[in-house]
């Protein structure tokens, strides 16, 4: 399933009846498993519908770097994220990814 960031936004937790789904690196995961970390009120509510990949590369939680602009990090910060991807992939279920 391919979801534009505006499609993806719709799927952030704030309907009950919608999965809620993250994105990194463009791939989208449906992490409704992990409401109580994703949903509303949860830690990580505000990457839910999103692509996060720049906030968990930076293990950051400022609303600007909820985004999947991937300039300027570093090598350790691109280990982390694909650290992010490992444990997404063996968690969550891929639905689909991000196209603009």
């Amino acid at each position: 399933m391919d979801l534009t960031p505006q499609q993806l936004s719709q799927f952030n937790g704030s309907e009950p009846s919608k999965p809620i789904y993250l994105a990194i690196n463009g791939r989208v995961y449906d992490v409704t498993a992990g409401k109580s970390f994703y949903g509303p009120g949860g830690d990580y509510a505000l990457f839910a519908g999103k692509d996060a990949s720049r906030a968990l590369a930076k293990m950051s939680k400022n609303e600007e770097d909820v985004c999947p602009n991937l300039d300027g990090l570093s090598e350790k910060e691109m280990g982390v994220l694909n650290d992010w991807v490992k444990k997404f992939e063996a968690k969550y279920p891929v639905v689909g990814r991000v196209v603009s």
